[in-house]
C-alpha cells in the first residue's frame, strides 16, 4: 500500500476511553485475521475496517497507514510471548516435570490464536531475521529459566540444551495443529507423553539440591 500522505508523519493514537480501547482491539483482531489469511503484502486497509465492522475514517483515525498496524501487532506478539514466560516462571516451582513438560508443548498452540499473523509479520520486514533470533533466544531463555526454576540443580548450559529440544517439540506440536506437520488423530498425545518423560528423566534427578550433581546424575 502507498502511504506517502501526511497521515504517514502522524503516530499512532492511544485512546483514553474504553469505548476507542475496544474499538482499537477489534481492528487489530481484524487486521491480524486478514494477514495470517492473506499475507501482509495483500491485506488493505479498506479491508481490514470492513472486516472490524468500522469506517474506514475510524482506521485512519488510529492508525495512518498499514505500517503502523503492523508494528502495533508485531510489538503485542513479542510481549505476549514475554509475559506467558513471566508467568511459566513464576509458576514453574510448583509444577512437576510433567506438569511443565505439558504446559510448554501446548504454549505455542495455545497462544497462536492471538498470534496467527506473526508469520505474516515477519515475512514483511527487512530485519526479520534480526527479530526472529531474537524472539528465538527470548523463548529458549524463557523456557530455560522454567527449567531451572523446576529443577534448581539443572546446570545452565544444560538447561540451554534441554531448552532447545523442547522449543524444536512446541513448533512439532503447532505444527500438527495447524495440520502444517504429518500427523494423525493420536499424534499429539504421543508427542505429549513424549516431552512428558523427556523432561521427567532429565529434570527429577535435579529438582531437590545442586548437592545431586555428586550422584552421577547429568544436571
Amino acid at each position: 500500500m502507498n502511504s506517502n500522505t501526511s497521515s504517514e508523519k502522524r503516530g499512532t493514537l492511544q485512546p483514553r476511553r474504553a469505548s476507542g480501547r475496544q474499538r482499537v482491539a477489534e481492528l487489530l483482531a481484524a487486521a491480524s485475521d486478514l494477514m495470517a489469511e492473506r499475507g501482509y503484502e495483500a491485506t488493505t486497509m479498506a479491508e481490514i475496517a470492513a472486516r472490524a465492522g468500522a469506517k474506514i475514517g475510524s482506521l485512519y483515525r488510529f492508525f495512518p497507514n498499514k505500517e503502523a498496524i503492523a508494528e502495533t501487532l508485531l510489538q503485542q506478539h513479542i510481549m505476549a510471548l514475554h509475559d506467558e514466560y513471566e508467568m511459566l516462571a513464576q509458576r514453574a516451582a510448583d509444577l512437576s516435570p510433567e506438569e511443565l513438560a505439558d504446559v510448554l508443548i501446548d504454549l505455542m498452540a495455545t497462544l497462536y490464536p492471538c498470534m496467527k499473523s506473526l508469520p505474516a509479520l515477519m515475512e514483511a520486514r527487512t530485519d526479520r531475521t534480526a527479530i526472529r533470533d531474537r524472539s528465538r533466544g527470548q523463548a529458549l531463555a524463557g523456557i530455560a529459566a522454567a527449567l531451572r526454576i523446576c529443577a534448581p540443580g539443572l546446570e545452565e548450559q544444560v538447561a540451554g540444551d534441554i531448552a532447545a529440544v523442547v522449543l524444536n517439540n512446541m513448533k512439532v506440536m503447532l505444527g500438527m495443529t495447524l495440520k502444517d506437520a504429518p500427523t494423525t488423530p493420536g499424534a499429539p498425545d504421543e508427542l505429549r507423553r513424549m516431552n512428558r518423560l523427556y523432561l521427567s528423566s532429565r529434570l527429577a534427578p535435579c529438582r531437590a539440591t545442586k548437592a545431586v550433581r555428586g550422584s552421577g546424575e547429568n544436571c
